[in-house]
């Protein structure tokens, strides 16, 4: 459920964000798209979300223009992270690094790396190899210390998300594989 929007501070950013990117699998469908999960049966999949809840979630993406809706007229539609969406990376790492902190005992479940020179990223996403801070377009993941597998992947999506590849490099599967 969304905030109400009849909140004190009309003004107020951070409710405003709460807003677009607040109700519950926003932010998972999100982090899949860094991933490179581009089609709707691919975040149904690996999301396991309701097939109405994907609905609806990614009709509201693409109205505050997080994401575009993209179809080749063949039938295949992909959904892609649009500059608005790219700009949450900070946050969606951000997240992920207080996840790590606080409920990954056995160490990071995702490792992110400069994809250049294959220096670890730290908690502001900075190399450790040559200290810029990398631009998602960069960024390398792959299994960490605190990665286990559930036993082998179910779905090519999960397989391509749980094998060492750059973000945002597109997850091709079923009809646009071909």
């Amino acid at each position: 459920m969304t905030l109400p929007n009849t909140y004190a501070d009309a003004n107020c950013p951070l409710a405003r964000t709460l807003e677009v990117v607040g109700e519950r699998w926003t932010l998972m469908i999100i982090r899949d798209a860094f991933y490179g999960v581009r089609r709707f049966g691919d975040f149904a999949t690996q999301l396991g979300i309701p097939r109405a809840v994907l609905t609806s979630r990614l009709k509201s993406l693409t109205q505050e223009g997080v994401l575009t809706r993209e179809d080749d007229g063949a039938g295949v539609v992909e959904y892609r992270l649009t500059d608005k969406g790219l700009a949450l990376w900070p946050v969606v790492r951000a997240l992920m690094n207080w996840g790590e902190t606080f409920y990954s005992p056995a160490g990071v479940k995702r490792l992110l790396r400069h994809d250049l020179d294959g220096g670890v990223l730290d908690g502001e996403g900075r190399c450790g190899e040559c200290g810029e801070v990398v631009p998602v377009q960069e960024v390398r993941s792959e299994p960490g210390p605190g990665y286990r597998s559930a036993g082998p992947a179910s779905d090519p999506v999960s397989g391509a998300i749980n094998t060492p590849r750059r973000l945002l490099e597109p997850i091709v599967t079923g009809r646009a594989a071909g």
